[in-house]
């Protein structure tokens, strides 16, 4: 018998089974606000909605159009999905005559200068918030920042970690044991996440604006909307939410110790593109943290 095998009996055994009803979901969902025409709202964060700062459950991602909610976690995966409904119901209604642009992929956008950059005051933990949005401009463009997504959160139960632990007889402790198979269950993830984008991915098309002027060999759908007759998910794909600079960077997912490695050295080794920007401009304002791979970890 496999180690699958054996492991999904071993859970499938009635004391064991109720595990899995334990195990906790959370999700933080991005969406645009727009406008009564459709189009990316130039407003800034609603008052009525908090401190996009220090909010809980609503603040903005790259935009200051770009809302995200934040709900807890919950055994039950419907209480997850209620309080997000409940979210959006409340955000819905502070926002006047605007709405919320529910697919993953921008509508028409303005600009890249008139897109705005989210603001979150004049603390240092805010000013970094900023500068760091800045340099995610000055290295992918604004426009790439507007692709909205969502984060599933999940995690098992301490007593099926314990089950399984003590089944495989290791000895390491309980934290090294957790972390190991949890980089185990993300290595499992990308080796099948292109069927994930098969079954379930949903942005087949755009909006015309969102290319630039960029050459593709996407089709012409109407006036305003390009698309591929088959395609699932464009915003995975090298026209969605890509970076050249990262193209070359491969975290290591065998353990622990060599992911961290790897983002450690992308957080701390230069890329030349961005050091030739620069820091700062000629007048001394800040236009990103620095000038490494990655200016913090969250911009892998």
């Amino acid at each position: 018998m496999s180690d699958f095998s054996h492991r999904l009996a071993l859970l499938a055994e009635p004391p064991n089974l109720s595990l899995l009803a334990q195990c906790l979901h959370g999700i933080e969902r991005e969406c645009l606000r727009i406008d009564s025409r459709g189009k990316l709202a130039l407003t800034p964060h609603p008052q009525a909605l908090g401190s996009a700062l220090t909010h809980p459950k609503i603040t903005t991602d790259y935009s200051e159009a770009l809302l995200e909610f934040i709900t807890g976690t919950e055994t039950d995966p419907q209480q997850t999905l209620a309080e997000l409904d409940r979210i959006h119901r409340y955000t819905y209604s502070k926002l006047g005559d605007e709405f919320l642009w529910s697919p993953s992929m921008p509508g028409p956008l303005p600009e890249e200068a008139e897109i705005p950059i989210a603001e979150y005051g004049s603390s240092n933990i805010g000013r970094l918030k900023y500068v760091y949005r800045q340099g995610l401009a000055l290295r992918y463009g604004k426009t790439m920042q507007c692709i909205a997504g969502i984060h599933y959160n999940f995690s098992l139960p301490e007593a099926l970690w314990s089950l399984l632990q003590t089944d495989d007889g290791d000895p390491r402790s309980r934290q090294d044991y957790q972390s190991s198979r949890y980089i185990a269950l993300i290595r499992n993830f990308r080796r099948y996440s292109w069927l994930l984008m098969y079954l379930f991915g949903a942005s087949p098309a755009l909006d015309a604006s969102f290319m630039r002027g960029r050459s593709h060999q996407l089709e012409q759908l109407d006036e305003d909307t390009l698309y591929l007759p088959w395609a699932t998910s464009l915003r995975m794909s090298d026209l969605g939410y890509q970076s050249n600079a990262q193209a070359g960077l491969t975290p290591c997912y065998d353990n622990l110790s060599s992911y961290t490695d790897s983002l450690h050295k992308a957080v701390s080794t230069p890329y030349p593109a961005y050091a030739a920007m620069g820091t700062r401009d000629a007048d001394g304002n800040w236009l990103q943290l620095n000038t490494n791979v990655l200016q913090i970890e969250n911009e892998y």
